[in-house]
């Protein structure tokens, strides 16, 4: 039976992409592991596996195609034996036709819908992602969801050998299954509460339009990264309760033990900026106030062990948040050439996702750029993000009460209240301003 192979979701916040390249053609032969597209999602071009063997038989989605919605079928795998002709006619058409249930989790690809007289078409076509008790989704690939049906199989119950542990066809031809299935579920469930009136969204992108006729301007095309930056930091804003803690923070003393340092580490080609010494104060704090190393889980607080730092990379059009991970215990050298890297990767978008998700902490550092402070927004599901400014010189009282110029580097850090309250907020804030007043404790 024809394969359909489907857009995958390489990313937990990937909705849809641009199938960029077909690395192979119709015709070819492919086992599992193989290369076979590049895939654009919202933050960087991935290349994409094969999860079953077997022959390609029509390409559905042409490259360059934009906009393909996760789970839509991009082309059809033939097993021995098979040919074209045992391809639906909806597929070989270019209009595969999902299963009923299919459609609840996945938009349909763009394309007429299937004929009635193609009923077929339609029980052919692999059933629906499906996910675990606990609603995360269980990847399977559509031949082992098409048997897993047939057989009666729960495939929360398998364990998927194939790459990242997908369940493939192996997994699935030999389990047994069960001797009998509990009643559907949904049919002793209550009727579910009618949906909450939606919140005005706003003008409309021609309501908008018309209020500018007559006035010369460009339209700019959203891409993927615009896209998901505009959905994400909206939902933060309106779902996450901020609060903010700000602090000055005198810097001559870590100017003065950063230049000694590079002078000593010139020889090794190794230059520590500021920012290198920000990550590491923060890195540090996390540790010494262990109760605000935390991320907000829906119904849980998740508080880590490792201090996994993400840092805010400016890039065209958008912007990248690589994550540091135990930057607690990595040395200033190694922390500055892991931040270049990273940075200059990130504006290549050559990021794999697991370099840019995850992390409990943000920094994001606008001082290069002059400002002298501003409220960042906080990622989710990080509980803080620390805003950074310029460190400008500033009259200042000394202990003694005596007048002196100091350079001061004006921080805020954003607060999610659900996971840290406004005392344990001051306590971490109050540690990193500690470590950056006293570099030398960093290196203790």
């Amino acid at each position: 039976m024809p394969t359909e192979i489907l857009m995958p979701a390489l990313s937990p916040t990937m909705e849809e992409g641009t199938l960029a390249k077909w690395l192979v053609k119709e015709g070819d032969t492919v086992s599992s592991g193989d290369l076979i597209a590049e895939i654009e999602t919202d933050k960087a071009t991935m290349e994409f596996e094969a999860v079953d063997e077997g022959v390609v038989g029509k390409i559905l989605i042409a490259e360059g195609s934009e906009g393909v919605k996760v789970n839509t079928p991009i082309a059809v795998l033939l097993e021995d034996g098979e040919s074209a002709d045992d391809i639906p006619s909806a597929a070989a058409n270019g209009t595969p036709a999902p299963a009923a249930e299919a459609a609840k989790d996945a938009p349909a690809a763009k394309g007429e819908a299937p004929k009635d007289d193609a009923p077929k078409a339609e029980a052919k076509a692999a059933p629906a992602a499906p996910q675990g008790a606990d609603g995360s989704r269980i990847f399977a690939s559509p031949l082992a969801r098409r048997i897993a049906a047939d057989k009666g199989l729960d495939l929360s119950q398998i364990t998927g050998s194939g790459p990242k542990g997908r369940i493939v066809k192996a997994d699935v031809m030999d389990a047994k299954a069960p001797a009998a299935q509990a009643p559907a579920a949904a049919a002793s469930a209550p009727a579910s509460a009618p949906a909450a009136a939606a919140a005005p969204a706003g003008p409309s992108a021609d309501q908008v339009a018309r209020m500018y006729e007559g006035r010369a301007y460009e339209e700019v095309k959203l891409d993927g990264m615009r896209k998901t930056i505009a959905a994400r930091l909206t939902e933060a804003k309106q779902q996450v309760p901020h609060f903010y803690l700000r602090r000055d923070i005198q810097l001559d003393a870590l100017l003065k033990f950063r230049g000694d340092l590079n002078k000593q580490l010139e020889g090794r080609g190794v230059k520590l900026s500021v920012n290198d010494f920000i990550i590491k104060a923060c890195a540090l704090a996390l540790q010494s106030v262990p109760d605000a190393n935390a991320v907000w889980a829906g119904d849980r607080v998740l508080k880590m062990k490792a201090s996994d730092v993400a840092v805010a990379v400016a890039i065209e059009g958008g912007l990248f948040t690589p994550v540091l991970q135990d930057s607690d215990t990595k040395s200033l050298s190694a922390l500055s050439a892991e931040m270049k890297d990273l940075a200059a990767r990130a504006r290549d978008r050559k990021l794999a996702p697991h370099e840019y998700q995850g992390g409990s902490f943000a920094i994001s550092n606008l001082g290069m750029f002059g400002i002298d402070n501003f409220d960042a927004v906080i990622n989710p599901p990080h509980g803080a993000i620390l805003a950074v400014g310029a460190g400008v010189k500033k009259p200042i009282v000394g202990k003694d009460g005596e007048l002196a110029v100091a350079t001061v580097m004006s921080v805020t850090l954003s607060v999610d209240h659900r996971v840290i309250d406004g005392a344990l907020g001051a306590e971490l804030l109050n540690a990193i301003k500690d470590n950056l007043e006293n570099p030398m404790v960093m290196l203790a």
